[in-house]
């Protein structure tokens, strides 16, 4: 069950959740900028309520704490042919 990855972008499992929380006795808000859960390509859109969960449990902090980290999409769109190396600039 440790390995069961919480945060599919960042590669975060339940264990590296947890073992942050246990080795740095931190707030949730550090375990997520320790192990980067929720900072992933997506933003957070799809795993920030499972790390928040998991989060609430290991360090029992609820969502919304003081400084809480934002769902925000990526900086500016990009297009298939930049990331597949194909784009040409004339």
């Amino acid at each position: 069950m440790e390995k069961t990855i919480i945060c599919r972008c960042e590669e975060v499992s339940l264990e590296d959740i947890e073992n942050t929380a246990k080795k740095h006795n931190c707030s949730a808000r550090e375990v997520k900028l320790r192990t980067r859960a929720g900072m992933g390509y997506c933003g957070g859109r799809t795993c920030r309520p499972a790390v928040d969960a998991v989060l609430a449990d290991v360090t029992g902090e609820k969502a919304g704490h003081q400084v809480p980290l934002k769902v925000q999409p990526p900086v500016r769109p990009v297009t298939l042919s930049v990331l597949g190396g194909t784009h040409h600039d004339n």
